[in-house]
């Protein structure tokens, strides 16, 4: 097992690296802790410099999470180190983990920017580093790769096997590279609870300073519950007082919801009303980055696996590099007694590549007619003519129906990128 996990190329992160070589930019590889960014930087693409002819003396490595290297969070002593170990005219690879933990990194990597023969890539595991000083200071000058958990391709593609096993495995302990080489289900389990206990919950307490860190537990609980579900901050507050019997304000919620996003644990997709042609601000929905993590949070107990479905195609839709978000179809009409109403349809995904766009709805199975109607309701009530996608569970062969509607197997639809574009 493990020598499984060790081959898995993450090609497309790898492929991004590669073709960014020598643009005198900092490349900065953001994602969650523990997401594989290490691995990809100081094993995949150390080996491919390697491969190409870079002598490991011109590869300078530095994990700053480690606490042998403590001093380098020093950005002066960091700076000499490199500098130090720069001796001709060659380029040097400068590889740095975790560079969110030096001090003014900001100014180390501006000083890294100036020496001609530096080739620099870093990680980070928190966006607002990336969000606000990295883009002000680095305008034009930094390069971001944002990297994923495993998605289900690159999952199946480590472990294979019945495809069944894998998928109940990946949406059970989700995508975070360690989890394969655990034989074990305590094992898997054990090791998730502790990552969300003690590496990430802690580091958003640490980091932020937050006092009372069960109310930051429980609204990650709370989310983690209610996945696909639309909420906003005020909802969320009226829902602690009522069922908790916690006080916390709009402004706290918000705040830790920000701290949560900043840590790449949750992502928002905003809600868009497709005939308006606008954006809707007052609620929102909120997926986890990692299956394994939002699992651990609720102890394993709370298995539904329609917005599991739901929160994994989100996912790989980002991995994809599409912008997201949640679809609102509005429809004016008259009841049977004449009265005006006002309905509204929900469409799981909006999802966005230049010109292109598909609407994607997710279900579980489609068990007859009355289902299949149900679940396309909100495609028939769109009105323009951009690709409308039903992703079922059910193990079946690609088709269109009577409709236009595009109904594919899920494993397909995870396996296969190019199934939603394929003419049929």
């Amino acid at each position: 097992m493990y020598h499984k996990v060790m081959i898995i190329a993450r090609p497309k992160y790898l492929e991004r690296l590669i073709s960014s070589k020598g643009n005198r930019m900092v490349k900065i590889i953001t994602g969650i802790r523990r997401c594989g960014k290490s691995f990809l930087i100081f094993e995949l693409f150390h080996s491919y410099l390697n491969d190409i002819g870079v002598d490991d003396d011109h590869i300078i490595e530095v994990a700053l999470d480690d606490r042998s290297n403590m001093e380098y969070r020093n950005p002066d002593r960091l700076l000499e180190y490199i500098k130090n170990r720069i001796i001709d005219k060659n380029i040097y690879y400068v590889l740095l983990d975790e560079v969110q933990m030096v001090d003014d990194f900001v100014g180390v990597l501006n000083s890294l920017l100036h020496i001609r023969n530096v080739d620099a890539y870093v990680t980070g595991s928190n966006s607002r580093f990336l969000s606000t000083d990295i883009v002000t200071e680095f305008r034009g000058r930094g390069q971001d790769i944002h990297m994923y958990p495993l998605s289900f391709s690159e999952y199946y593609g480590a472990v294979g096997g019945n495809v069944n096993q894998a998928w109940k495995d990946y949406f059970t302990f989700g995508g975070l590279p360690q989890t394969l080489l655990l034989e074990t289900v305590k094992d898997k389990k054990d090791y998730l609870l502790h990552l969300a206990d003690t590496v990430y919950i802690n580091d958003i307490a640490e980091r932020h300073r937050i006092r009372n860190r069960l109310e930051i537990e429980e609204l990650l609980r709370f989310l983690a519950s209610s996945i696909g579900s639309p909420c906003n901050p005020a909802k969320l507050s009226n829902t602690f007082k009522s069922l908790k019997k916690i006080v916390i304000s709009n402004k706290t919620i918000t705040n830790y919801i920000n701290y949560m996003r900043d840590a790449f644990m949750i992502e928002k997709a905003i809600r868009y009303n497709i005939k308006g042609k606008k954006y809707i601000n007052t609620l929102a929905k909120y997926y986890f980055t990692d299956m394994g993590l939002r699992n651990a949070l609720l102890d394993f107990r709370q298995i539904e696996l329609s917005h599991i479905m739901e929160n994994i195609i989100f996912n790989e839709l980002l991995y994809r590099g599409y912008s997201v978000d949640v679809g609102v179809v509005e429809v004016a009409g008259h009841d049977k007694e004449g009265k005006y109403i006002r309905k509204q349809f929900e469409v799981d995904f909006v999802v966005n590549d230049a010109d292109k766009r598909y609407y994607i709805q997710s279900a579980l199975s489609i068990p007859n007619e009355d289902k299949m109607l149900q679940e396309t309701a909100s495609f028939r009530n769109i009105d323009d003519s951009f690709k409308k996608i039903l992703v079922v569970k059910d193990d079946l062969t690609p088709y269109r129906n009577e409709e236009g509607f595009l109904i594919v197997g899920l494993f397909d639809f995870l396996i296969n990128p190019d199934v939603i574009d394929k003419e049929l």
